[in-house]
């Protein structure tokens, strides 16, 4: 069973129980479920993740109000409850970078933690600058139960809310940089004989090409080492991935892996002109990030260089 089962099955073994009998004034209002940083909160743990940082648990959402009201006792019932009925035992070290996000924790602190701002990000500055990957980190793993339905009001927001303009920036940055670095940079490195740098050009388009991936999916991108695995469950684009990672993976030579970039460029042109994102010729990316560029409303938004965001 993947964690996400494992964690569901323990909450309504015992925290559900505990909780409506310990804490029935709370019950209402409190959300209970699992998200954050590691694989298992992305659904993508098997036997070699669980090797470290991998528990069975979960944590307990709360407002600020109920938080410090009730937080110092309901860590301590759960705790009591990891002891009493312990969930299954799984053979894991512990590492100084691991953080498993379990126990309690007020929901403005949760979306402080991986956002850097208490909810739904509150003008364009914090959509644009906060990283994908902690939007995809706020808002991955399972809600087991939700009385109020704050947090998962909060989530959806967050997966829905992105401004249109933000969006095009995003997109107009990711395509900016995998068209210099790609399209532009990585036959030239290698005419210079920078085949380091080359390789730093492939993984700049690469990467730069998934998050557009994402975006266009109306999703974000996550972190680096599950990306691949998440784009492929993507419904637009997702088959793009194996073409991706042959760039960084393949021995073939430079012309044909500069054929594979104009092949992705290509479909990812065809999808912007699908959104009715662009409407330009040819099958150059830059053009495309600044048409799209172009479009945005936002005054102070269009101002900026055309790779910020990225």
């Amino acid at each position: 069973m993947r964690g996400i089962d494992l964690n569901r099955e323990y909450f309504d073994r015992a925290g559900k129980p505990m909780l409506q009998r310990d804490f029935p004034e709370l019950w209402q209002r409190l959300a209970a479920g699992m998200a954050g940083h590691g694989s298992e909160c992305f659904g993508f743990d098997d036997e070699i993740s669980r090797d470290h940082d991998f528990r069975i648990g979960f944590t307990i959402y709360l407002s600020r109000e109920d938080e410090e009201k009730y937080g110092f006792a309901l860590n301590r019932a759960y705790l009591k409850l990891l002891k009493d009925a312990p969930p299954q035992k799984i053979d894991s070290r512990e590492s100084p970078l691991g953080e498993t996000e379990y126990g309690v924790i007020a929901i403005e602190k949760f979306f402080l933690r991986h956002l850097g701002t208490p909810g739904v990000p509150r003008n364009w500055r914090e959509w644009l600058y906060t990283p994908d990957y902690a939007f995809a980190e706020a808002l991955n793993g399972a809600v087991f139960y939700d009385g109020s339905g704050e947090f998962s009001r909060i989530r959806r927001e967050i997966a829905n809310g992105m401004p249109h303009d933000v969006r095009l920036k995003k997109l107009a940055a990711y395509l900016a940089t995998a068209a210099q670095s790609g399209q532009y940079n990585y036959l030239r490195c290698l005419k210079h004989g920078e085949k380091g740098a080359a390789s730093f050009a492939l993984g700049d388009f690469v990467r730069a090409t998934a998050n557009a991936v994402f975006l266009l999916n109306h999703a974000f991108g996550c972190y680096y080492k599950w990306l691949f695995r998440a784009m492929r469950a993507l419904p637009i684009l997702g088959d793009q991935a194996d073409a991706l990672e042959f760039l960084l993976t393949d021995n073939a030579d430079a012309s044909a892996k500069s054929e594979v970039i104009e092949l992705i460029a290509a479909q990812i042109i065809a999808e912007l002109k699908r959104q009715q994102l662009v409407s330009g010729n040819g099958n150059d990316l830059e053009n495309f990030a600044f048409e799209l560029q172009s479009a945005i409303v936002n005054r102070e938004i269009a101002s900026l260089h055309i790779m910020e965001g990225a």
